[in-house]
């Protein structure tokens, strides 16, 4: 843990900057950041790439501790999590800056900001949690751009809901290094990892970065931790949406990480520097869906459009429709109070309660007390 929860921290004001401990000094003079594969070196006064991470007198320090921005109580299958708490709310928010520099990022508002504005709301750990509890939301969720960006703040934020029984949800590229990979999901009860694609000629060209860290992050997640994790991929009309491209990716999940992740193939819509791309056709997300499932896998769903089918979860077993789903809204329920399929018993993959939550699909703006 960063150690940075400040005590009545609801009250306080953000510091300017907390020291960040993943960093090292270079032959050079230069210090490096050690948090994501990106390694950016500075000299005094950068930043690095992210923007919210920088050099101030020899060490590499944290900007954007206590300021987010973008609060707002979600479905938590906006996440999308469809298997954590289903029907309940997860209060939403972000910080400006990213590690990744997607082309088709449709937050770019706030993830490419180099706005100290983007960073105005002050939310210390402490203020996040009673917030949250307030509310009525069950799990907070770091997302808009990427938590792993102000580990330390999403570390001390996680480890005070926590402290209230509230949990915390990562909605993450997965782009990390092993020791803060480590540290930061020690934190966390649950997480989405967008896999942009699964080719490295996509990742450099289109995101800036490299797949195969990504991968490390999930196999990460699934044999060494107990997060609950569910994975997103948008899929972009000739970049990413090959039968080819999926046929690989599908495989590879089925064989490393088992066929009980849940796969969520979203729909793109046309934003930022790649705008003069088609939407994703439903007859793509439905092909993708197949794919995947004809791979062995158990949850595949569609996204960011009306499907019921593609939207709701069958019972891998017995194939009865178990959670209706259509956008956000959840209809009939068919799981038993341990979870398993009300039709043949048999165990569901996931985090459930006795029965759904009532949120339903709205999205509420808030203003933190």
């Amino acid at each position: 843990m960063s150690g940075l929860i400040f005590k009545g921290a609801g009250s306080l004001e953000p510091p300017a900057t907390v020291p960040t401990h993943y960093w090292h000094t270079l032959d050079d003079g230069r210090i490096q950041c050690d948090v994501c594969p990106r390694a950016c070196k500075l000299r005094e006064g950068q930043r690095g790439l992210c923007y919210v991470r920088g050099r101030e007198n020899d060490a590499i320090v944290l900007h954007s501790y206590g300021r987010s921005s973008g609060f707002c109580i979600d479905p938590i299958e906006k996440k999308p999590l469809n298997h954590f708490l289903p029907g309940t709310p997860v209060l939403s928010f972000g910080t400006a800056g990213c590690n990744l520099a997607c082309k088709f990022c449709q937050n770019w508002d706030m993830s490419k900001s180099r706005e100290m504005d983007t960073l105005c709301d002050s939310a210390m750990p402490e203020s996040l949690a009673d917030n949250a509890k307030r509310l009525g939301c069950r799990s907070i969720a770091f997302t808009y751009n990427d938590p792993v960006i102000f580990m330390e703040y999403a570390v001390d934020a996680a480890q005070a809901c926590r402290e209230k029984g509230i949990k915390s949800v990562a909605v993450s590229a997965g782009y990390m290094c092993d020791a803060p990979r480590q540290e930061f999901y020690g934190a966390m009860d649950a997480a989405n990892i967008d896999l942009k694609a699964f080719s490295e000629r996509f990742y450099k060209k289109i995101c800036g970065g490299e797949l195969q860290a990504v991968l490390e992050t999930l196999e990460y997640l699934k044999h060494e931790t107990n997060v609950w994790f569910e994975i997103t991929t948008l899929l972009i009309p000739g970049q990413n949406d090959s039968d080819q491209e999926l046929h690989a990716m599908t495989e590879w999940i089925s064989e490393h990480l088992g066929p009980d992740v849940p796969l969520h193939f979203t729909a793109f819509h046309p934003d930022w520097k790649m705008k003069d791309i088609v939407h994703t056709p439903s007859a793509t997300l439905t092909r993708a869906r197949q794919i995947a499932l004809s791979k062995g896998l158990h949850y595949v769903y569609t996204g960011n459009v009306h499907d019921s089918s593609g939207g709701s979860t069958y019972c891998p077993s017995c194939k009865e429709r178990l959670i209706e789903r259509d956008w956000y809204e959840l209809g009939e329920w068919h799981l038993d109070a341990q979870g398993c399929c009300g039709y043949c018993q048999a165990p569901i993959a996931g985090v459930f309660e006795k029965a759904p939550g009532d949120w339903g699909a709205r999205r509420q703006p808030v203003r933190l007390h």
